[in-house]
């Protein structure tokens, strides 16, 4: 059944994904996309609304596309219950881990072996995290299709632009653009290139 599918490949997501939410989108990219769940371009347009809306990265993609799949299902309803199945699922791993690690890491921080494990996960979180960055990049400037590659000019040119005022602004005023102007700047952007696109496309 869905749910359960949905659940179980959300847990097990959640349980072996270091590194928070940015991490997970590898894992989620090749379970959704493998899973027919979503295309390259619906998991990046899913990715932007969770990156642009309150709360975690991780449980807001789960609550997403678990909603999808619950909608395809049989409506409204059932688009509530995949999206419960799919967020309890991508949050109970971690629940349960920090309630055991809070109980025992204080106990065992010092043993050698602890810190090896721990030492021998950084890097492969840091490795997670640009390889999601990387997909969210290559996507945003218009690589959807290996075979076909097809440059976003206009992505590409917002993207410069943005890079070029963050790093101004902090040489100037010795700290980050806020996220939140970032993020209705970039909306606003991206409708006023929409409209654009279209009324160029009937002309």
């Amino acid at each position: 059944m869905i749910f359960l599918e949905l659940f179980l490949t959300f847990f097990k997501i959640g349980l072996f994904t270091f590194g928070g939410g940015a991490a997970m989108i590898p894992l989620i990219q090749q379970e959704a996309i493998s899973r027919a769940w979503l295309t390259e371009s619906e998991l990046l347009s899913f990715i932007a609304i969770s990156e642009s809306t309150p709360g975690p990265i991780a449980i807001n993609m789960a609550t997403f596309v678990g909603s999808s799949q619950g909608q395809l299902f049989g409506g409204p309803v059932w688009a509530a219950v995949g999206s419960l199945c799919a967020t309890l699922g991508v949050v109970m791993p971690s629940f349960i881990i920090i309630l055991i690690i809070a109980k025992m890491f204080t106990k065992f921080a010092e043993y050698k072996v602890v810190r090896t494990i721990l030492n021998t996960i950084r890097p492969i979180v840091v490795g997670m995290i640009i390889a999601a960055g990387a997909f969210l990049m290559f996507n945003a400037i218009g690589f959807i299709n290996v075979n076909s590659i097809d440059i976003n000019i206009v992505s590409i040119i917002l993207t410069a632009v943005i890079a070029v005022l963050m790093f101004l602004y902090k040489k100037i005023f010795k700290k980050s653009i806020p996220v939140i102007q970032l993020i209705c700047c970039s909306a606003v952007i991206g409708i006023v290139t929409y409209i654009i696109e279209k009324v160029a496309a009937v002309i």
